[in-house]
């Protein structure tokens, strides 16, 4: 009999819910107890399939417990438990941005042993075998100093500490996330297959591994990892000798970047591999909700990160038993690398995000427009993402504050009158607000032929007019549709209104 790594000493388990605790058990005659002693709270675990599952009645919030389990002559405690709220933070690197590298990281750091948070940090390998073993017998939950937190979450830890801040009660961060990975690669096979509008993304990873062993694709990654290793230090200590060297320069000394590798049984980002590796491994364990700041690397295939997300979504509340199991979502910020083109991808990517948040219950978005940085796909400031995660969970899940306080100023529709296009929105009412002479910009109109042009903004609450001397018969609208543009029209509540068109 073994318990989940997730469970440890100083470990959080979520109030008011039933509590899951579970392992892996190979006999299924054991008998299996779980325990809360102080709350003379106690339950009879379930082994079926080589795994035991037991269920403790929901509790309230508690500073510190202890929580037992038993297996024949075999007793295992856990001391310093607390009752309180655990969010799982999901997603790739901006959510894994480390806190120590944030702007205000430093000061974060130096003042952090008296929050009452705590964070585990879900052992990062892509793939299941003797390391992965190693570092789940070595993870643990831990408490906050400037050594235990340093690696922590930046965007978890700003929204843990402003949460319990507000709730008087114990957070807990689950962090289980992976730079830059797509969102495939945390979902299982079976939910990727049940859209046809998601079968690319197994029939790319088929194919690449057709007819090779897995001996054989495990040596080819770690050949790539080699040279990845060896990539990233040239170029690492080229961009320091040279710090205004254009990225075009240094491809050309030392080629291109042969990241992400061959797409096989090793590397973490095939469908389906941090699934199996990382999220199966801490579910069901019980959450009050997600955060997921993830996004960028599927802008390959933007149109159909919409039906993505859902399927993930879908997914991971069925292994959390939990039909309703918020998530929070991070709208993806301005960002352009200087000599990219302006794909449009981001745009798409956060009109899917809005549309998700719009459809699925039990939903929130975070809108980080202005949170962004122009060549910088990893901005240095996550506390304005974590406080806009903790009003979207104050609004959605704890019900505490209400859209006028957590939500920016949205497109609602549109009308037509002679040769202007009227833009209604909601969640207006008190006005909006420009950081600078060039809030109006991004608002763009466009006749039947498709083609669009600048826009002359006037803002006449609750709705914007626009024009253009270019389109006599406006038929279509768009605001901020591009991957980075600087951004400067918010409502009262320092909110960006987020990019939308009115043609999708």
């Amino acid at each position: 009999m073994k318990i989940a790594a997730v469970f440890s000493d100083n470990m959080v388990l979520q109030r008011n819910k039933p509590i899951r605790v579970f392992g892996t058990c190979t006999n299924r005659d054991k008998i299996i107890t779980v325990s809360i002693p102080e709350l003379d709270s106690s339950a009879r675990a379930v082994i079926k399939d080589g795994k035991w599952e037991a269920v403790l009645p929901p509790r309230r919030e508690l500073g510190s417990c202890t929580l037992t389990v038993t297996c024949g002559a075999v007793k295992k405690i856990f001391n310093n438990v607390a009752i309180g709220e655990v969010w799982l933070a999901g997603g790739q690197s901006n959510m894994e941005f480390e806190l120590r590298d944030d702007r205000r990281g430093a000061a974060a750091l130096a003042g952090c042993s008296g929050e009452n948070v705590r964070y585990y940090y879900t052992p990062k390998c892509s793939m299941a075998n003797e390391e992965l073993a190693a570092l789940e017998k070595k993870s643990c939950w831990m408490l906050p100093s400037p050594d235990n937190s340093r690696a922590w979450s930046a965007v978890a830890y700003y929204f843990a500490k402003e949460l319990s801040r507000r709730l008087g009660v114990t957070v807990g961060i689950i962090g289980c996330n992976w730079g830059g990975t797509p969102a495939s690669a945390w979902m299982s096979r079976e939910y990727l297959s049940y859209d046809t509008r998601l079968q690319p993304y197994l029939d790319d990873y088929d194919n690449e591994i057709e007819g090779k062993t897995d001996e054989q694709m495990i040596a080819e990654y770690d050949a790539y990892s080699e040279r990845q290793l060896k990539w990233n230090s040239a170029t690492e200590e080229y961009v320091a000798a040279h710090p205004n060297a254009k990225w075009n320069e240094v491809i050309a000394k030392y080629g291109d970047n042969p990241y992400p590798g061959p797409l096989n049984i090793k590397n973490p980002l095939r469908p389906g591999g941090l699934y199996g590796t990382m999220l199966s491994h801490i579910a069901p364990y019980t959450l009050a909700g997600v955060l997921w700041y993830q996004g960028e690397a599927d802008d390959c295939r933007p149109h159909t990160y919409e039906a993505l997300l859902k399927a993930m979504i879908e997914n991971w509340r069925h292994d959390w038993h939990d039909a309703e199991l918020p998530f929070m979502i991070v709208q993806l910020p301005m960002f352009r690398y200087e000599a990219d083109p302006d794909t449009k991808s981001w745009a798409y990517i956060r009109e899917a995000q809005e549309n998700v948040f719009r459809t699925v219950k039990n939903t929130g978005l975070a809108v980080a427009l202005d949170c962004g940085e122009f060549n910088n796909i990893h901005p240095t400031d996550k506390s304005q993402i974590g406080h806009r995660l903790y009003l979207q969970a104050m609004n959605v899940v704890y019900g505490i504050l209400g859209d006028s306080d957590t939500l920016p100023p949205m497109y609602e529709s549109y009308e037509v009158m002679g040769n202007t296009m009227i833009i209604y929105l909601t969640n207006c009412e008190r006005g909006l607000c420009g950081t600078d002479e060039h809030c109006l910009e991004g608002f763009e109109i466009a006749g039947s032929d498709g083609v669009y042009y600048p826009a002359e903004a006037k803002v006449r609450i609750p709705y914007i007019e626009l024009r253009s001397d270019k389109v006599k018969s406006p038929a279509a609208a768009r605001f901020k549709w591009t991957n980075y543009a600087e951004v400067g029209l918010f409502g009262i509540n320092e909110l960006p209104l987020p990019p939308f068109r009115t043609d999708k």
